[in-house]
């Protein structure tokens, strides 16, 4: 079968931190952010790390909305060639996630990352990163705040809070499931916030995560034990 996904390379991977940041500029002036989708399809994008020695672990589930299971799974494992620095998640874990993504004969509709979209201090959190790669319509779905401030939702499925800097609205702070800690969601690409928080409720199947994502961290984890057995 024919992959379903081919993208351009935007930039070089192996850069310094200087470089990184001016790569995250200039790639912030190209989002979209809006777009109203309803996918059936979505993917779910995370990644793991070896306590053993410089390996990230990524995996890719295309879930099924409609059906309530994935549909496919796409995996990946390489050497880490970037330092953990917060604000630049994507050099760390976006070569990886690419190579699994590139194995996809699935095309899914939207992807959820498990981080930000533009809720980043150069909004270019790694579902707008690699949003753009794709050319998917992506978002953020993190599970901790990187910028801005928002109020508490209140404690009911659905409720949120918009995410603000500098009275900016960069996401939203949303209760997926009563009584445990909002996500913050954001959009990344292609994806209007309101489209995102939609996306999220929508692919929620009671947990905390959507299940897209949920089940690629349930899955990641489990592909590094594998592999390091």
């Amino acid at each position: 079968m024919k992959k379903a996904l081919t993208f351009k390379p935007l930039h070089p991977w192996k850069v310094d931190l200087k470089q990184a940041k001016a790569i995250q500029e200039e790639l912030s002036k190209k989002l979209i952010i809006q777009g109203e989708v309803n996918p059936c399809l979505i993917a779910g994008a995370d990644c793991a790390f070896s306590k053993k020695e410089e390996i990230i672990y990524a995996l890719v589930v295309v879930y099924d909305l409609q059906k309530n299971q994935p549909v496919e799974i796409a995996r990946s494992k390489a050497r880490l060639e970037f330092p953990y620095v917060p604000g630049y998640l994507t050099f760390r874990e976006g070569p990886a996630l690419l190579e699994a993504f590139a194995q996809l004969k699935t095309l899914p509709e939207a992807v959820i990352f498990d981080g930000q979209g533009i809720a980043h201090p150069r909004r270019m959190g790694i579902a707008s990163h690699l949003g753009l790669w794709l050319e998917l319509p992506s978002l953020g779905c993190a599970k901790n705040l990187l910028v801005g401030r928002a109020r508490e939702p209140e404690n009911q499925p659905g409720a949120f809070e918009y995410l603000k800097q500098n009275e900016e609205i960069i996401g939203a702070l949303l209760r997926t499931k009563k009584g445990v800690k909002p996500v913050i969601v954001s959009p990344g690409h292609l994806l209007s916030l309101k489209s995102a928080l939609k996306i999220t409720i929508n692919s929620c199947r009671g947990y905390r995560l959507p299940e897209p994502v949920r089940l690629a961290h349930l899955l990641v984890n489990r592909f590094k034990k594998e592999e390091e057995k």
